[in-house]
């Protein structure tokens, strides 16, 4: 997905009046109201939010999964290990047929209980990797979405309504960060922070754990939220209602918190699900390239690289988190469209007219 696309996906039609201008708090949370109605009405929508819980259920369940089905820690090597196949007890780990020259793990069996999605190459259980891979998948993409719009928000709230040197600089800052290929850019920190960790300022981030990976995606897609919402707030700040706060005397606090942030709120709730998307698939890619989560973590894009050298013999350890990525992102895709055409309040009578 491009730049431009992006924004034009998360924007709704016709600025910020198309996206349901708010006048005060009240206003704001009617228009949130009908806007959970039509999605409500929506098949799309519903069909994409229901395929999404499912698979946020289905992770979350990772542990009961694990423990009480698979009988299977999925993090430790189990080369040694055994299971049943066909009522009959075989290792995990199998020597190859024909030449008796190297191993290859175990297919799947298509029995929860018993490898149901096969084994890696270190013996462990593949469909519990890929729920524990998918919580950790979420996990960061979520979090990512959530502290990217934060920040892009705050940064874009900042620049247009104040102008001048602010505006200017902010907006040399974003130009900056965009200037570079973003994937080639999170490659780049990635690469010189996992050998000595993430320093910004007094904040110290570990190369363990999630929150290397978090921070990394979070920051470098700031500027693709904060332009289109900038230029929000630079045109809602020369509307009518505004510059009539102004002549009441309204301060600037008021004016920045009850007449500018709600009439951009609508598009940072759509920019939320399309975000969240967009960082799931970076994390995968770094991850893939070893670059993102670290072992013995485990997400969608790791076990992805564990099944690269697995693709002929036994290809389900790479095609069961290609599944997952994709459901999951096409779900977010189709659920922030359903989110932007609910929040557009012309919507409905230009379907009626189409």
């Amino acid at each position: 997905m491009t730049r431009a696309e992006l924004s034009a996906k998360a924007l709704p039609p016709g600025g910020p009046d198309g996206a349901g201008a708010a006048r005060g708090a009240g206003g704001h949370g009617t228009a949130l109201h009908r806007a959970a109605r039509r999605l409500r009405v929506n098949p799309v929508a519903m069909a994409s939010l229901l395929l999404l819980a499912l698979i946020v259920a289905l992770c979350l369940s990772a542990p009961l999964y694990a423990r009480y089905v698979a009988h299977t820690d999925p993090f430790p090597s189990n080369l040694a290990g055994t299971t049943i196949v066909g009522g009959k007890r075989v290792p995990v780990i199998q020597a190859t047929q024909g030449t008796g020259l190297g191993e290859t793990p175990v297919g799947p069996t298509w029995d929860p209980r018993h490898y149901l999605l096969g084994a890696d190459s270190q013996g462990r259980d593949v469909a519990a990797r890929l729920l524990y891979g998918g919580r950790t998948s979420l996990a960061i993409g979520a979090s990512s979405a959530i502290i990217c719009c934060t920040i892009a928000t705050i940064l874009a709230l900042a620049s247009g309504f104040l102008g001048g040197v602010a505006d200017a600089g902010l907006s040399r800052l974003m130009d900056i960060v965009w200037a570079f290929p973003v994937f080639l850019l999170a490659i780049l920190i990635s690469t010189v922070s996992l050998t000595q960790g993430l320093h910004l300022g007094p904040l110290s981030i570990s190369t363990t754990g999630m929150g290397l990976p978090i921070v990394i995606i979070s920051l470098i897609y700031v500027p693709y939220v904060f332009r289109p919402i900038r230029g929000q707030v630079l045109a809602i700040r020369e509307k009518e209602f505004v510059k009539a706060a102004i002549l009441q005397g309204a301060s600037s606090r008021w004016l920045l918190f009850s007449e500018i942030l709600p009439n951009v709120l609508a598009s940072v709730i759509v920019f939320v699900p399309l975000m969240v998307a967009i960082t799931i698939l970076t994390e995968s890619g770094l991850s893939f390239l070893g670059i993102g989560v670290q072992p013995p973590g485990a997400s969608w894009g790791t076990i992805f690289a564990d099944g690269e050298s697995l693709i002929y013999t036994r290809p389900w350890v790479a095609i069961a988190p290609g599944i997952m990525i994709t459901l999951t992102v096409i779900s977010l895709n189709l659920l922030g469209d359903a989110v932007r055409d609910a929040l557009d309040p012309r919507a409905l009578d230009s379907g009626r007219q189409r």
